[in-house]
């Protein structure tokens, strides 16, 4: 299996790293080149263009920003990619990016996967990461062997989509234990002041 990938960040970069420390033939394409010299020491390619990437891939991994960086960069891989090969969205979207991108790809045979992750690049680094994903089981199948290059765990949680909403109510509960803690802490130095009156 060919693996491509695309967003090489602080939590994308070690994704990839992982993949091809597996013995995966991983295709690389990034917008700036100096994102690409640290897997000089690796058996990753460096191509030339996303559509290029696209046209021999299998298996394409998209870690990029946002929403519409992610609908550009799978707009132009589906422009090459072969009948039968797949994209997993790594990144946080709003489910219906992914549901919408899943509808164009199916036109080209081409199976979208939802596949955000949690554990940053700590976790993607140690293959420790949560994969939550949303997509057709024989797709996520496929895909699992690339999961596990840098997961702790895999969660298939229904069709395109799904994976996108866990990740929301993960980083919804996050931030309110985030919220929770600030409190907790200025309750006690507030009591902390009362007490040395």
């Amino acid at each position: 299996m060919t693996v491509g990938f695309v967003g090489l960040g602080s939590q994308g970069g070690p994704m990839a790293r992982r993949i091809v420390e597996a013995g995966f033939p991983l295709l690389l394409w990034a917008r700036r080149p100096e994102t690409l010299a640290p897997y000089s020491d690796t058996a990753a390619e460096l191509v030339r263009d996303l559509a290029n990437l696209g046209a021999r891939a299998d298996h394409v991994g998209v870690c990029v920003v946002d929403d519409a960086g992610v609908r550009e960069v799978v707009g132009t891989l589906l422009s090459t990619m072969r009948a039968g090969s797949r994209i997993a969205i790594h990144s946080t979207v709003h489910p219906n990016t992914c549901i919408a991108l899943a509808m164009q790809a199916a036109e080209r045979a081409v199976a979208v996967i939802d596949a955000p992750v949690s554990g940053g690049g700590p976790g993607a680094a140690a293959g420790t990461l949560t994969v939550m994903v949303g997509g057709d089981a024989a797709a996520v199948d496929a895909a699992r062997p690339v999961f596990e290059t840098f997961s702790g765990l895999i969660s298939h949680l229904g069709g395109v989509g799904a994976g996108q909403f866990a990740k929301l109510v993960n980083n919804s509960l996050m931030a309110a234990n985030m919220a929770l803690a600030d409190a907790a802490l200025g309750a006690v130095q507030h009591l902390g002041s009362i007490a040395q009156r």
